[in-house]
This record gives C-alpha cells, sequence and structure tokens, in this order.
C-alpha cells in the first residue's frame, strides 16, 4: 500500500516499509487474508517517512513515495518494488520494520533481491534494538547481516528519519545506526497512522499507536526496558486526540494500544479524560485494547476511567502463580495474593481480561503447570489465558546472563517465538518442555473450563458472545491451525513459492492436493467446534438461574498464598535507579558469543 507525492519522476525517492512475518515449521512464510492486529512499528514509520515526504526533506525537487506492507496478511510484491524503484530512477531505501527475533531470517531473506539490485536494505526493531543495547559489540547474526550490505539501526526513529534518508539518497548510509543512548522525546513527534486500506486487512479494523513508552519495572525476561528505557515518555492528550480523529475520518475507531504498561504512562488520565470527551461530546465509537499491569486496581479511577474512555480488553503479564518464580525474575510488582481482587475489578466494568502465561521457569515442572493451572481456573476470574514458553529474548537481562555463561540456545532464531523451546531447562526435557507447552492450551480450554467461563460472562453482565468470540481466536487458532493466536489470523495463506531458503520447494502435484486437505481438515473442525459453543452460550442465556452463577472466582476473599520472603540483598537492588543503556561499541571487532544471540 503507497502514499504518493505528485511530482516529477525524474526526481523521486522511494521508502519501501516492510514488516517481515516468520516461517513455520514446514518454512512457509505465516500470513492470512486477514491478520490479527497492525504493527505499530509500521505505522510509526509511516508516520515519519509521510511527514519526511510533505516537507520535502530531500529538496523541493525530489518527490519521496512511501509504501508500506505488513506479510502477516499481504504477499510483498518484491519484483514490483525494483522495477518501480528502477523505472523512476533507481534510489530508494527498503526499510524492515519493527523486526523481531523470530523474523530476522526472514527479514535478512526478503532482503537478498534487494541488495543484488543495488538497492539499500536496513532492518530496525527489537532484536536489532535489543542485541545493541546488551551485547558488547556485534553478534554473529548481526556482523554477518552487515557482511552482506545490510544496515542495522538500533534505537527509535523519531528525530532520525531524515538523516537516514539523506544518507541513502546520497549513497552515503553507514552500516550502523545505534541511537539508544539517546531516547527521543515523544511530544511533537510525527504521529504512528496507516491507511485504511492496510488496517482493513486485519480483523476488526484496528489501528495502534503507543501514547508512551518506557516500563519502569525490572523484570529480567524483558527486552523493552533496555531498549525503550525504564522511564516514561508520552505523548500529550491533544496528540492522541488528533491521532484518534484522523483515523476516524477513515471510518476506524477501534485502536490497540501498544504501551507496553499503560497504567504507568504518566499521562495517562489526561489521555482517558480526552478520549472519554470525545465519545460523550462528538459521539466516536471509540474501542480500545491496552496493557497493564496487575496491580492497576490500585491507581484511584485508573480501571474505571479506562471502560468510559473505550477499553474493552485488557491484556496483562500474570507470567505464573508460583511466588518463587516471579522473585527470581525480578517481577516483584505482581501480587498474588490481590489477582482476585484486580481482576473483578475489570470485570464489575465490564472488560474482557486476557493474561499471558509463561512456561519454563527454573522451578516449573509438567506437575507444577498442571497443578498451577487448575489453580488459575479454579481461583481467578481470567477470561483468556494465552501461554508462552521460556525464551531469553535477545536485549533482556535473562539473555545477556545466558550469552555470558555459554549457556546453548537454538541457533535458529526462527524458533524463538515462545512456541518452541529453544534452551535447556534444569527440571524438564525438552520434549516434557514442548509437550506441557501443548497440554497447557487443552487443560485450559476444556470443556468444563470454557462452559464456566461462559456463565461467569453472563453472571457478570458481559455479554457472552464476547467471551466465546476471543476463545475460538485463541484457543480455536492454536487448536485448529498450530499456530500461537498472535501469530494468528483469518484463512491462512500459504504459497507455494514462499518457502525458506534450504527447503526443497514442492511440486505442483503434492503441494496442492495437500494444502486442500489442509484447509478442509482444519476448518471444518474449526466451524464445528464455533456452533458447539455458540450452542452452549445459547442455553446459559435462556436458563433463568444463570444470572445468579458463583464459583471461588467470583468471591472477593483472596486465595490463600505464601509470599515469598525477599532477601535484604534484592530490595538493595530494587532501590537502585533505572541504569543509564550503554550502547554497544561499532569499532571494536564482533565479541564472541552463541550463534542464537
Amino acid at each position: 500500500m503507497a502514499t504518493r507525492q505528485t511530482g516529477d519522476h525524474a526526481g523521486t525517492f522511494h521508502v519501501e516499509l516492510i514488516k517481515p512475518s516468520h516461517y513455520d515449521d514446514d518454512g512457509y512464510v505465516i500470513q492470512w487474508r486477514r491478520g490479527v492486529l497492525p504493527s505499530n512499528s509500521l505505522a510509526c514509520l509511516w508516520g515519519l517517512a509521510a511527514d519526511a515526504a510533505e516537507r520535502r526533506v530531500l529538496g523541493e525537487d525530489v518527490m519521496i513515495e512511501v509504501a508500506a506492507y505488513d506479510e502477516a496478511n499481504i504477499v510483498v510484491p518484491v519484483k514490483a518494488i525494483m522495477a518501480k524503484i528502477k523505472r523512476t530512477g533507481g534510489k530508494g531505501l527498503v526499510c524492515m520494520a519493527g523486526v523481531q527475533s523470530n523474523q530476522f531470517p526472514r527479514a535478512v531473506d526478503l532482503a537478498q533481491p534487494f541488495l543484488k539490485a543495488g538497492i539499500p536494505v536496513a532492518i530496525g526493531g527489537f532484536h536489532v534494538s535489543g542485541l545493541l543495547s546488551m551485547i558488547e559489540g556485534l553478534t554473529q547474526g548481526l556482523q554477518e547481516a552487515v557482511d552482506q550490505g545490510i544496515i542495522l539501526f538500533g534505537g527509535e526513529a523519531e528525530g532520525r528519519m531524515d538523516g537516514l534518508l539523506r544518507d541513502a539518497y546520497e549513497g552515503t548510509l553507514k552500516p550502523i545506526y545505534n541511537y539508544l543512548a539517546d531516547l527521543p522525546d515523544l511530544t511533537g513527534q510525527p504521529l504512528p497512522f496507516l491507511p485504511s486500506e492496510m488496517l482493513r486487512r486485519t480483523i476488526g479494523s484496528y489501528s495502534s499507536f503507543d501514547a508512551g513508552r518506557g516500563c519502569p519495572f525490572k523484570c529480567s525476561f524483558c527486552c523493552i526496558i533496555n531498549v525503550q528505557g525504564r522511564k516514561s515518555r508520552t505523548r500529550s492528550a491533544d496528540e492522541i486526540e488528533t491521532l484518534v480523529r484522523s483515523n476516524a475520518a477513515q471510518g476506524i475507531t477501534r485502536f490497540f494500544l501498544t504501551d507496553d504498561n499503560f497504567a504507568r504512562n504518566s499521562n495517562w488520565e489526561p489521555i482517558f479524560d480526552r478520549l472519554i470527551e470525545l465519545k460523550e461530546r462528538d459521539g466516536l465509537e471509540i474501542k480500545f485494547i491496552i496493557q497493564a499491569d496487575l496491580m492497576v486496581h490500585k491507581i484511584k479511577g485508573f480501571i474505571e476511567k479506562a471502560a468510559a474512555a473505550g477499553c474493552r480488553w485488557v491484556f496483562m503479564g500474570l507470567e505464573t502463580v508460583n511466588p518463587d518464580n516471579l522473585l527470581a525474575v525480578k517481577k516483584r510488582q505482581n501480587q498474588i495474593a490481590q489477582y482476585r481482587r484486580m481482576l473483578l475489578a475489570w470485570k464489575r466494568v465490564g472488560v474482557i481480561t486476557f493474561a499471558g502465561y509463561i512456561l519454563g521457569f527454573d522451578d516449573d515442572t509438567p506437575e507444577s503447570i498442571r497443578r498451577d493451572i487448575e489453580f488459575v481456573q479454579r481461583e481467578l476470574p481470567i477470561d483468556i489465558l494465552e501461554f508462552f514458553i521460556m525464551s531469553p529474548a535477545p536485549g533482556s537481562e535473562d539473555h545477556k546472563r545466558a550469552v555470558e555463561a555459554g549457556v546453548w540456545m537454538d541457533p535458529d532464531l526462527n524458533k524463538g517465538d515462545t512456541e518452541h523451546v529453544v534452551v535447556e531447562h534444569p527440571r524438564m526435557t525438552k520434549k516434557e518442555w514442548q509437550d506441557i507447552y501443548e497440554e497447557a492450551w487443552r487443560l485450559y480450554y476444556s470443556e468444563e473450563h470454557v462452559e464456566r467461563l461462559i456463565r461467569r460472562a453472563h453472571a457478570c453482565g458481559i455479554k457472552p458472545v464476547s467471551v466465546v468470540q476471543q476463545v475460538l481466536s485463541y484457543w480455536g487458532m492454536q487448536r485448529f491451525e498450530g499456530i500461537h493466536p498472535l501469530q494468528g489470523g483469518l484463512i491462512r495463506r500459504k504459497l507455494r513459492t514462499s518457502r525458506r531458503p534450504g527447503m526443497k520447494r514442492e511440486p505442483i502435484l503434492t503441494f496442492y492436493p495437500r494444502r486442500a486437505w489442509q484447509a478442509v481438515s482444519t476448518y471444518v473442525p474449526f466451524m464445528i467446534y464455533g456452533i458447539k459453543l455458540h450452542r452452549l452460550r445459547r442455553r446459559i442465556q435462556r436458563d433463568p438461574a444463570a444470572r445468579n452463577y458463583t464459583d471461588a472466582s467470583l468471591q472477593l476473599d483472596e486465595p490463600a498464598l505464601e509470599e515469598p520472603k525477599v532477601p535484604a540483598s534484592v530490595l538493595a537492588e530494587e532501590r537502585k535507579p533505572p541504569p543509564m543503556v550503554k550502547p554497544a561499541s561499532v569499532t571494536k571487532p564482533p565479541a564472541a558469543e552463541h550463534p542464537a544471540a
């Protein structure tokens, strides 16, 4: 999808923004007719590039043409892009946006035809930024990318886009741009934006924006605090209004607020107040999902104002219900004894709760995981639980420690999607770990518990159909497509020609019959399951006694849990001020490291 400024072709510079997907276990790119959510990294870069185009930063006689592609919901037209650039003078820059670790191999593969055609390619995102922030020198994978001519971009592009475009236009690009030590103020920056044609390629036609960046906590498995910092940097309420109005003008009023923890955005209240005003005064039907921590009920008015502003869904990092596990990864802000009170506060205002749950902390075993899932089902009124395999994310403290200790990690970054076991565990074999991950989904979304979820929603005044839809989206995607729901979508697109390099292209006579059978064996059971859930929902809604349903999770009494004792040394460490991010030196030779880094 492209935006274009009118002008002379002889003075055209192309900015091609690509959000890469990654490969499934059979080597095919994971993409859909409609994706789950838009890429906010793509939206941020679009806003910056479109602003640069409007200001003619390359000169009044040079037109900047911006195009964007989210590979999760569209086949990137590589040949057409190269032909377009060649046809209008041969000047352009391909930017791989928001590349995560599991997407890095695909990004490098996508870069190859552009590099062969002499078109520069830059890769940014959490993989590059995370490694540059925590590992001295360049890892093997980053060094190989640089050796191929790929430009690495570390940090945030606000305030740096003009310089990058000028370097690309003048042919003076540097191998590495590292801005991690200089986090920009977001106030006054061009706003993230994507045209409606792209947003309608997502289920529900969502837009996205980050109202702020940075998180004050110190979770050792998190890379965000080392890339975006621990200090809250926010956009103003005026800027959020501008952003919402610009999307509403193109018929988009659903949003994913991508702040890692919106509750710690220092500007949360003015932003909520402005959204409430837009709803009440101007009649905008704003709905959105936020991410927040599990102690938000202690922030006076936060939950009530979130609901009034249009929050319909909230995602939280539950991570585990084992107190010792939380202490081990420095997630002391999660106070298990108060989980139920917080979750009930969201239920009272009609918000559906999503929680992430990590499998593979050092104390975890298959038996303990089964026990903990049963505890969550019985004691906590969570609606949707999504599981992740503990993986040392590049840019996190856990990853840095693993690299320094020489811990084995799977060298194939494509597996770093939190669905595959990529490290060894002290108490589980790789097979036991992978098996309990698959089993966890089945255990939580048992027929008995799904019915319980629907009954809880109905009793709390939440539309049961909303819970059914989310169960279908999350458990249905995992069960029938075999793909984590956050990488899912509507109707899988699988191209015979888009297989991972090194894997043999399948013959036409075997690929298409097999693909047809895959579609039938996936979507027919999927539809049958959906029909079954809706029949259950209607039966519950017709039951006059269903409004009176209750169970332990809906009671205000807290589950009795013993909190772990915190050593004095840990408390002293947590009192230290947030550290400055140390930029990696790009002049030293690459440090020896594990190939997974």
